[in-house]
């Protein structure tokens, strides 16, 4: 729609579909809509030039950008470049995109060393897996090596953690036979992305707990 140098602002309603939104009528039609923020100094009555139209609706694509952007964080927390992807496929432009990116960092809300930190104590705590496995899944999301390694220095090695993500699983593996209970563990620790230098004592030192707990002979020394 065009625009004459002047305007007058002859309504301001609240959309029925997002309350957080209204439409603005300019010279008695609808024009556009705005976010209520970017139009929080509007009034009924207000003349506009178009210079002044042209800067709203530029803050307001910043607002909405920015509002998709929390969003998604809201959801899980993310990486900058999963941030950037997700407003690249919403069609914003790339400066909107650097700004809402920029902007989210001043705040607080988008920091790729405390999401690599955040993701790799969730992984340990609920899905634990191998350092190469994590290192594989920060770099897919666009982590920087600085803060990958940040991160993994924060965690246990891993045998530590080949040993606290085959625990449990063990447990539910205990009426098999050696070579069937190995012949899964081993399968389940391989996914996970471990090493199978790390894999074969962590298995059979389960192993052996299990069955000293359960008054059975483990391995015999040299078996």
């Amino acid at each position: 729609m065009l625009f004459n140098m002047g305007h007058t602002i002859t309504a301001i309603k609240v959309q029925k579909r997002n309350p957080q939104r209204v439409a603005i009528y300019l010279d008695g039609e609808y024009a556009f809509g705005l976010a209520r923020i970017v139009a929080a100094w509007l009034t009924v009555g207000k003349e506009i030039s178009d210079e002044e139209l042209s800067r709203l609706k530029e803050q307001d694509t910043l607002e909405v950008a920015y509002l998709k952007a929390l969003n998604s964080l809201s959801y899980r927390p993310r990486s900058i470049t999963e941030v950037q992807n997700k407003l690249n496929e919403k069609g914003f432009s790339e400066q909107v995109v650097e700004e809402t990116i920029d902007r989210l960092q001043k705040n607080g809300l988008l920091n790729d060393a405390q999401f690599a930190s955040t993701w790799v104590e969730n992984r340990v705590s609920f899905h634990p897996r191998s350092q190469r496995l994590l290192t594989y899944e920060l770099r897919s999301k666009g982590v920087a090596e600085e803060a990958i390694d940040q991160a993994l220095g924060e965690m246990a090695d891993d045998e530590t953690l080949a040993y606290q993500a085959a625990e449990s699983q063990a447990r539910k593996l205990t009426g098999l036979e050696k070579p069937k209970f190995k012949t899964r563990l081993l399968g389940y620790l391989g996914r996970r992305g471990f090493p199978y230098a790390v894999i074969f004592p962590v298995v059979d030192r389960l192993w052996n707990e299990l069955h000293m707990r359960m008054g059975t002979e483990g391995d015999q020394p040299g078996e």
